[in-house]
This record gives C-alpha cells, sequence and structure tokens, in this order.
C-alpha cells in the first residue's frame, strides 16, 4: 500500500507503536506495535490487527474474545513513527476483563468500576500466564510463585522434573484422581518455568499446530 510509504519504517526495526482510542470518549484504551503486514490487515480489513513481539505472530484484537475494534480513523503522528487509532470497540479492551489496559496506577491502585468476568472467555492458561508473570514482582514471603523465581532456574527446572516424575507413577498405578491432580501440578510449574524464561504459551501452540498432519516419527527426523 502506497500510503504506508509515508511511515519511517527505517527507524522503527519494522514495528510501529499504535496507541488505540475510544473514538467517541477519546478514552486511550491499549496500546500494541504493529509491522508492515499487520497495519495492512488493518486498513484492508477494518478491524486492528497486530504483532504480538510474546507470541511472535499477527494476531487480531478480539480473535479469542470477540471484542473486536473496528476503526474509524487512522492517524500518523509528526515524526512519522507512530500511529494512533480511532476504535469502536465492543466489549473491553483488557484480557483482565477492565474497559482499557490502562486501569492500575504505579502505586497498585485500580480503577473503582466493575471488570467484566473473563473466565467463560478465556482459557485456564491464557488466563494463569499473565498472572504468573505479574508474579515476578510479588513478595516471595508470600506468593509460592515468586519464591520459585527468586530461587532460579535450577529450582524451577527440579520442581518440573519431580512433578513429571509424580505425574508418570500415577500413570503407572492407574490412579485416575491423581492423574488429575500432578498433570495439574506439573501444567503449573511447566507455565512457572516459561513464565520465567519469558515464553508465551501460543509459541506452544504453535508449534504443535505445526506438527498436525506429521507423524511422530516425521518430526524427529525433521529435528535431526
Amino acid at each position: 500500500m502506497k500510503k504506508l510509504e509515508k511511515i519511517a519504517w527505517d527507524k522503527l526495526n519494522g514495528l510501529i507503536p499504535a496507541i488505540i482510542q475510544d473514538y467517541a470518549t477519546k478514552e486511550v484504551l491499549m496500546l500494541a506495535f504493529m509491522n508492515r503486514e499487520a497495519l495492512e490487515l488493518s486498513l484492508s480489513t477494518g478491524y486492528t490487527h497486530f504483532y504480538s513481539r510474546s507470541k511472535e505472530r499477527i494476531w487480531k484484537k478480539g480473535e479469542q474474545s470477540g471484542h473486536i475494534q473496528k476503526i474509524h480513523q487512522i492517524f500518523l503522528d509528526c515524526d512519522k513513527d507512530s500511529v494512533l487509532l480511532e476504535v469502536e470497540q465492543v466489549g473491553v479492551v483488557c484480557h483482565t476483563g477492565h474497559k482499557t489496559c490502562f486501569f492500575k496506577t504505579l502505586e497498585g491502585s485500580c480503577s473503582s468500576y466493575e471488570a467484566l468476568n473473563t473466565n467463560l472467555i478465556y482459557g485456564v492458561v491464557d488466563r494463569l500466564y499473565p498472572i504468573l508473570l505479574e508474579r515476578k514482582d510479588a513478595n516471595p514471603k508470600t506468593s509460592y510463585t515468586a519464591s520459585l523465581y527468586q530461587k532460579g532456574e535450577n529450582a524451577i527446572a527440579k520442581k518440573i522434573v519431580e512433578e513429571a516424575a509424580e505425574l508418570g507413577f500415577s500413570i503407572k498405578d492407574r490412579r485416575k484422581e491423581d492423574i488429575v491432580y500432578e498433570a495439574a501440578d506439573l501444567l503449573y510449574h511447566s507455565l512457572v518455568g516459561l513464565a520465567y524464561c519469558d515464553v508465551n504459551p501460543d509459541l506452544i501452540r504453535q508449534e504443535l499446530i505445526r506438527r498436525f498432519g506429521l507423524s511422530g516419527i516425521e518430526e524427529k527426523q525433521a529435528r535431526g
């Protein structure tokens, strides 16, 4: 698209900051990033698309929740290195259920309005992973997850190995209740490990999707 050439891509390392604003109230809703393809998709479809640095892919806002953003206008700033999009927001913006991603002050206090319960919108992994990231700033004396982060990768890896062994023994003994319990423990500690390394679970989903239609033998041979 010719209009994209107005952007100073040479200063941006391929990603332009995008401020999202409610077109009616002018409230700032979120900040995200777009690469050229995401911006082209936004322009051609009329709905916001972004590039996720953690998921390492393009995503359409609301692809899971249905809380899409219809674009009314796009503005380019004077330095040509950021854009502002005025949108009509369907539902809420933040995965936490708040109407804007800017709902918490630096001191930690939150906005007084009631947030939407997103438990029925997002899966447990999508809800748990951001919480685990937040626990990096928590007190290790009051947060088990924070205490694991404080101990470092060796402690985290040891817990994953321990939980995997306990799950294996439960499977060997065919104890259904124990299998469920130990599998939940293993998933939790694996997610702690991913969060510790800033690896978004969506990358694992993408890898599993890549393997569909590929036999396990073929996949192992491809690695070699």
